[in-house]
């Protein structure tokens, strides 16, 4: 005999998650009335949850689900994050290598030694709609940007990453998780996905 909660069918939606949200739907944190939340920018349905997280100064591609099961799948680290940092200063062959090959990092008090990694240059600059809150321009030196692609997530990961090797990062966006893209989603940006 079949279950009913095996038959119910689940949501999915991909967001383009703007600068200054939070990934989540309750706030339980001191700042309540100031932090801004996922259902402001869509009715989504009851249960929904993001699967994995950004943090809130990081941007890009997000991914929610009514089912738990296809949430652990993709937070159980066989599934690619990419990511695009543009980083203060311009990123040195030697650092990129570091990224790849795995830098020391602090996660929960401790030392924690990232995974190898696929880390490249971008050469072209990317493309992205403007931020809310305006990037430090050239006149404080110059930018660069850097592709990382991880299976591991651990909490503003990147943002380590690039720091430990000399070349803190400005602004995060998130491309791919799998194989979803970003593409030319705007900020703020929800589609509903028949599966994930």
């Amino acid at each position: 005999m079949e279950s009913n909660i095996e038959s119910k069918q689940h949501k999915h939606f991909v967001i383009y998650k703007p600068y200054g949200y939070l990934s989540q739907f309750v706030n339980n944190g001191q700042k309540k009335n100031s932090k801004k939340l996922l259902g402001e920018l869509h009715d989504f349905p009851e249960g929904i949850m993001a699967i994995g997280r950004l943090d809130e100064k990081s941007e890009g591609l997000l991914l929610l689900t009514t089912d738990g099961k296809t949430s652990n799948h993709i937070c159980s680290g066989k599934i690619e994050k990419e990511y695009y940092a543009q980083v203060n200063g311009e990123i040195t062959t030697e650092a990129v290598q570091k990224l790849c090959d795995g830098v020391e990092i602090g996660f929960e008090g401790k030392k924690y030694l990232t995974k190898p990694c696929i880390a490249k240059a971008i050469s072209t600059i990317p493309t992205f709609p403007q931020r809310s809150k305006k990037i430090r321009d050239d006149r404080h030196g110059p930018t660069s940007w850097v592709s990382i692609t991880l299976t591991e997530g651990k909490f503003r990961q990147v943002r380590k990453m690039t720091s430990a090797v000399g070349f803190p990062t400005l602004r995060l966006v998130r491309v791919r998780v799998g194989d979803i893209r970003l593409h030319n989603m705007q900020v703020g940006e929800v589609k509903q996905l028949e599966v994930i």
